[in-house]
């Protein structure tokens, strides 16, 4: 028997990406990437993204599901966007509505990217992992979801989990801490501040690739700098582990390679906030599925 294909659809920014996805290995083919801008500019966004979902089902006519992952607040029913920042041009859109009329036969699943990729760890990671966890994504921003009983978490109208906007420190909210762009603006203003030995440039040019190979070489000041980082991490995680009461984080995005210097002081600060209850199975480990998290969390849609 011939395994079941999904369509997945990752929404970015930049890219769109798209795959079929098989259901039960998780292998990506017939991958395809368009940039984001150029369908936004032509004024027809969702008559473009059609176009070129149109392209996948005509070459897999055995897809019936497909999951799109968009960057941004739905609906509580997940038929619309509400507040796509990226591509404002689709903000209350009836998306399924126009899709499923295009093509009838298909279904439509839409779900904000974290989410999506979130629940793709749990049917798509190599190892089988717990049906409840957290997962924090660090990358330009900060994104999150929170998965119950292999569900994802949505709240009370449907956006749930926005850990990158709750209370951090300087009276800013977490992601304008340790977000990619504050990340080097933390690391610029600690390097003028450092009068030691370090490898890292003095002339504002640091990066996040610098930072993380700076550490790996035992660098004293990259490797406070990931501590201060790991610090205000630790500080909302201690918050959303008592909430949700759930102890299994897996932290995903572009920037978890720096999650061997992060995780000393994300540990040390769950220690400092977490009664035993808490600290029983805690476990904080990193999201298995690198660049193919957006793309296979929104086929993992289709599992529902």
């Amino acid at each position: 028997m011939a395994s079941v294909e999904y369509l997945g659809i990752d929404v970015g920014g930049t890219n769109v990406k798209m795959g079929i996805v098989d259901a039960s290995t998780g292998k990506i083919s017939n991958f395809y990437s368009h940039d984001t801008g150029s369908w936004r500019q032509s004024g027809h966004f969702i008559d473009r993204f059609g176009d070129a979902v149109a392209l996948q089902l005509l070459g897999n006519k055995e897809v019936k599901h497909v999951g799109i992952g968009l960057p941004g607040m739905l609906n509580r029913e997940r038929t619309v966007p509400l507040e796509i920042t990226a591509i404002p041009e689709i903000d209350d859109v009836p998306m399924v509505d126009i899709l499923s009329k295009r093509f009838p036969g298909i279904q439509f699943f839409l779900e904000n990217d974290a989410n999506a990729a979130a629940l793709g760890e749990y049917y798509f990671a190599e190892e089988k992992i717990n049906e409840n966890y957290i997962f924090i994504t660090l990358g330009t921003g900060v994104g999150g979801a929170a998965i119950i009983n292999k569900k994802i978490f949505t709240g009370g109208d449907g956006n749930a989990m926005e850990p990158g906007h709750i209370p951090s420190r300087n009276g800013r909210v977490l992601e304008r801490n340790i977000g990619k762009v504050e990340l080097l603006q933390l690391a610029n203003l600690r390097r003028s501040e450092f009068s030691g030995e370090t490898q890292l440039p003095s002339d504002g040019s640091i990066s996040t690739t610098g930072l993380v190979a700076a550490a790996a070489e035992g660098d004293k000041l990259a490797m406070q700098i990931w501590e201060e980082v790991g610090e205000m991490l630790g500080e909302g995680l201690a918050a959303l582990i008592k909430i949700l009461d759930i102890k299994y984080v897996l932290i995903g995005g572009g920037l978890s390679a720096s999650f061997d210097y992060i995780l000393p002081a994300v540990n040390r600060t769950l220690d400092h906030w977490l009664n035993p209850y808490y600290k029983n199975g805690l476990a904080i480990k990193r999201a298995t599925l690198g660049n193919d998290a957006g793309l296979l969390g929104a086929a993992s849609l289709c599992f529902e």
